[in-house]
């Protein structure tokens, strides 16, 4: 079947008032594109990812899309032009241009059009594969199944890369490993792939959780990784062999002050996420509470270390 995707130029502040308009109009799903709501995220005092900071230049517009089936459209573009107008000229708040662009897209390529982005991705012996795709391991490789769903990590952003480098370099075979702030679950899954004893993950999102979980049953980890949510190492009071949080400067500057406490003796950090500007603030930090940095990786702007105290 064919649809319009209807895109409406707004603003921050009328993105909700349009999003209604297309939603009464009977649209297919909604879309708000607004970098307002990624600062929102980025200020959050729990967020523990962490997105690149050009990301975060806005100018207070938004856009909204919407999809209609071809099938009668003519009459309900009609009311959506008429109910736009009666918005624009009834708003306390500036709406923007309300510009109103109309584009084919077939329902096939809607629903699955966003999975041609993630391809494959190497990071030393670890290769993380997209679900929907085929891939045979060579010798000596190690797979990664992962449906990105709603959750952070696919092994593409340097953070991650790092990270998996950090982790084969250091060797986890038969080695205790949390990850803190897991995302979808990648790191945790490399670590089992890679031989741990033993793996635990925890993120504060339940949307990542839900994703972490399935991508460990999508590789038949699930009774070697448990997943649960927890405000960062809230849930455990184990020790491990080697420690993982992949998350922001902010984050990792707080952990700084309890994260031995979850280290086995002899056990090693790793810590990824970090923006090259943000470098010395967290190095400082883990500094001070006794960590010497073993390894420095660097990729494009961002850096991680190999700590051990």
């Amino acid at each position: 079947m064919k649809y319009y995707e209807v895109t409406v130029d707004t603003t921050s502040e009328a993105s909700e008032l349009v999003a209604e308009i297309l939603t009464e109009a009977g649209s297919n799903g909604i879309g708000i594109y607004d970098v307002n709501d990624l600062k929102d995220i980025a200020d959050s005092p729990i967020v523990w990812d962490y997105m690149e900071e050009h990301l975060l230049e806005s100018d207070g517009s938004a856009q909204v899309k919407g999809y209609f089936p071809d099938d009668g459209f003519d009459a309900l573009r009609k009311t959506i032009d008429e109910k736009l107008a009666f918005l624009k000229a009834n708003s306390p708040f500036d709406c923007g241009k309300l510009k109103v662009t109309l584009s084919e897209v077939d329902d096939g390529d809607w629903l699955e059009s966003w999975k041609q982005y993630y391809k494959p991705i190497n990071a030393g012996r670890v290769t993380v594969v997209p679900e929907w795709i085929d891939y045979t391991a060579e010798k000596g490789e190690y797979v990664v199944k992962i449906d990105p769903g709603m959750a952070f990590g696919t092994g593409e952003h340097e953070s991650t890369k790092m990270c998996l480098l950090l982790l084969q370099a250091m060797g986890v075979e038969n080695k205790s490993v949390i990850d803190v702030g897991t995302g979808s679950g990648i790191l945790a899954l490399a670590a089992a792939r890679l031989g741990a004893s033993r793996v635990e993950a925890y993120d504060i999102d339940e949307n990542a959780v839900k994703s972490a979980r399935e991508n460990c049953a999508l590789n038949g980890l699930q009774d070697k990784i448990t997943v649960d949510c927890a405000d960062l190492l809230a849930k455990t009071s184990d020790k491990f062999d080697i420690v993982l949080a992949n998350i922001t400067a902010d984050v990792l500057i707080t952990l700084s002050a309890s994260l031995g406490t979850y280290m086995k003796d002899g056990g090693v950090v790793v810590i990824s996420g970090i923006i090259l500007k943000r470098e010395k603030d967290v190095v400082d930090a883990f500094e001070k509470e006794g960590f010497k940095i073993d390894e420095r990786m660097n990729m494009g702007e961002w850096v991680a270390f190999r700590l051990t105290r």
